[in-house]
């Protein structure tokens, strides 16, 4: 079998090759060639020159989140330089003051048999922490004033800048509330 099909290879192989070495009239294809040479060459853009980076220094870290909803006050903040106004530092913290205020929100409430409002606070991991009145929320040793079916209301002791303390009101509204 192979050796019947050993010729017709053969055959085949110099018919192919035959018909590529033939002298063909490239008379044609030299005069393009030509032409493409004898045009004059386009010109390459020169690679763009970049600005070099200026940095920018964020110096707003210190003011609200554009992100947080603002603060709504019902009182002004007083600074009193012989304040006796301080943190008790000796007090065990509750759970959600381990989180910022921006990290919590309110998500509803809820009014047990006793007639006592609790407010329901999403916490910064996820879940969900039951507050009432007097209960302690936020970094800055912020307790909760009142709870109402809107908002919480809750003082805050900040440091004044002086080496003493402040109360700075803040108020936790509920979430998905427009205006608030």
């Amino acid at each position: 079998m192979k050796k019947r099909i050993l010729p017709f290879a053969l055959a085949a192989c110099s018919v192919l090759l035959t018909a590529c070495s033939g002298p063909a009239d490239t008379a044609d294809l030299k005069g393009f060639v030509d032409d493409t040479l004898n045009k004059p060459r386009g010109r390459v853009e020169p690679i763009p020159v970049f600005k070099p980076y200026e940095f920018f220094s964020y110096s707003a870290a210190g003011l609200r989140s554009p992100f947080e909803l603002p603060v709504v006050a019902d009182s002004e903040v007083n600074i009193q330089p012989g304040s006796d106004i301080r943190p008790d530092l000796e007090r065990r913290k509750e759970h959600l003051e381990q989180f910022s205020l921006g990290a919590l929100s309110m998500v509803g409430t809820l009014k047990r048999d006793d007639g006592v409002l609790w407010a329901l606070i999403k916490d910064g991991d996820g879940s969900v922490v039951r507050v009432k009145e007097g209960n302690y929320m936020g970094q800055n040793h912020g307790q909760i004033l009142s709870v109402s079916e809107y908002r919480i209301n809750l003082i805050e002791i900040v440091p004044n800048g002086i080496g003493g303390w402040i109360e700075r009101p803040r108020t936790l509204a509920l979430e998905g509330l427009g205006g608030e």
